[in-house]
């Protein structure tokens, strides 16, 4: 039987070898996948259409379990995508579809910075929605440059709602914290291009190679230096390094579910007179009340308000054109 699979090479065989695997990277639709024998395999998706992933922008990401079968030494084809138990998500607007960033992941670091680019809470607010139940630790880098007062305050606020806040310094080393919070997971680094991600990954794994860059001065925002999702492994931990962004953009979804995303908010379950309650006009909102109230902080409301009234107007402009 003679196989010809794409630009690979042909091959003659007469039986499959059938094995699972995770997804370490995918480049233009070729994927590398680690088997359970350590061996890895460069591997497309047979039939260019994975079942169960048609209208994603990316049907497989780093940390995804698949089904591969073999039909040459270094190569395969995927045939099945298994069950997910959590993912990382975010909305891509130029093909205005769901891309996913990082699957079956222990926990999501969201790296930032004191300077360089700066402290931005309302990007990592949106982080946290996009990553719906995977636990988030937010990293701040650079600690080297000082911490003003007024971003200390931030980060504590951050605490008090139960978010693990790591302060550290790629420069200085400082790793001690970040090295014991990686240690025995598997975990995704995600953050804005120039915050120093990929610094910190070569610091935690000397072999991993990361390409690293400088910040613009003009503009004060970094350069993208990680152009593809990559899964990394070290011992008793792995980490996928995903590439810097300046935006992310929330996968549709029920506006009534964006407060599951603020702790604070999800407290108060139950104690509005509506529900589902949006957290907005409707009377009798308990998250409201402790906001006039100072028991939930503003500044986390407007940004919470910013989110809802971006996602009704999508969700209005979704249904205007697709009628869904």
């Amino acid at each position: 039987m003679v196989i010809v699979v794409n630009t690979f090479q042909t091959v003659y065989s007469t039986d499959m070898d059938e094995r699972h695997g995770i997804v370490l990277q995918g480049i233009n639709n070729i994927y590398r996948i680690k088997c359970d024998d350590q061996r890895v395999f460069q591997c497309r998706i047979k039939g260019k259409v994975l079942t169960g992933a048609e209208n994603e922008y990316n049907p497989l990401a780093p940390g995804d379990s698949v089904v591969i079968q073999v039909h040459h030494e270094q190569e395969g084809m995927v045939t099945g995508r298994l069950e997910r138990r959590n993912s990382f998500r975010r909305w891509n607007l130029k093909r205005e579809s769901v891309q996913t960033i990082a699957a079956n992941i222990d926990r999501l670091f969201c790296i930032t910075s004191t300077a360089y680019p700066e402290f931005r809470p309302r990007f990592i607010d949106r982080v946290a929605v996009c990553a719906d139940a995977i636990p988030v630790t937010i990293v701040l880098n650079k600690t080297d440059l000082g911490i003003p007062e007024e971003l200390q305050q931030q980060l504590d606020v951050y605490r008090d709602i139960g978010f693990e806040v790591l302060e550290v310094s790629a420069r200085d080393d400082e790793l001690d914290e970040l090295h014991a919070a990686v240690a025995g997971r598997v975990s995704a680094f995600f953050g804005q291009s120039g915050v120093g991600k990929s610094t910190l990954i070569n610091r935690l794994i000397p072999h991993a190679d990361q390409n690293v860059g400088a910040v613009s001065t003009k503009y004060n925002r970094g350069r993208h230096t990680t152009n593809y999702a990559r899964w990394i492994d070290h011992g008793d931990f792995s980490i996928i390094d995903t590439p810097g962004v300046r935006e992310i953009e929330i996968p549709l979804m029920d506006p009534a579910e964006i407060g599951g995303s603020f702790p604070e908010f999800a407290r108060l379950e139950g104690g509005c007179r509506f529900s589902p309650c949006l957290h907005d006009e409707e009377p009798g909102c308990a998250v409201r009340d402790a906001v006039e109230e100072g028991i939930i902080s503003p500044e986390r409301y407007e940004s919470y308000l910013k989110i809802l009234y971006t996602m009704i107007e999508r969700k209005k402009r979704r249904y205007q054109e697709f009628g869904e």
